[in-house]
């Protein structure tokens, strides 16, 4: 069994973004030269997600309306988490439970297992500075 990681790093110039990080896991999938096996894709912060769906516009800004909808922004002091701190990021916390932290895809001769318009994405909710993805490959 052979295992490799690799770590995406992001530092988006707006609060929320949505990025597609598929080509970057396929990188890392061709550098570990491994076959058949498991790749685990997460964020590395609590305000930040990864996740699988469509590579479609439309679609992304219907995630941002349904997540804000879910969990607004403002006004910051409706969350517990934001009252006495200097923190006004209640709403990321709780839309990154919302998409999840982690995606994991079957690796089948060297690529991604995807049924059809699979992609990877990271969601953002609390952005600009810089966070940390993931990628762990193991397999032969």
């Amino acid at each position: 069994m052979k295992h490799y990681r690799k770590a995406l790093y992001f530092n988006t110039k707006t609060r929320r973004a949505f990025i597609n990080i598929t080509d970057a896991v396929e990188e890392a999938i061709v550098e570990s030269k491994i076959q058949e096996g498991l790749v685990l894709i997460n964020a590395m912060h609590i305000t930040a997600s990864v996740f699988i769906n469509d590579h479609e516009h439309g679609l992304h800004a219907d995630f941002e309306e349904f997540l804000e909808r879910m969990a607004p922004e403002k006004p910051h002091d409706q969350y517990k988490h934001n009252t006495g701190t200097l923190e006004d990021n209640g709403d990321a916390h709780i839309k990154r439970e919302i998409l999840g932290r982690e995606v994991v895809v079957a690796i089948s001769d060297g690529q991604l297992d995807f049924g059809p318009w699979e992609q990877i994405f990271y969601g953002e909710f609390d952005g600009m500075r810089k966070k940390r993805v993931l990628i762990k490959i193991i397999g032969m």
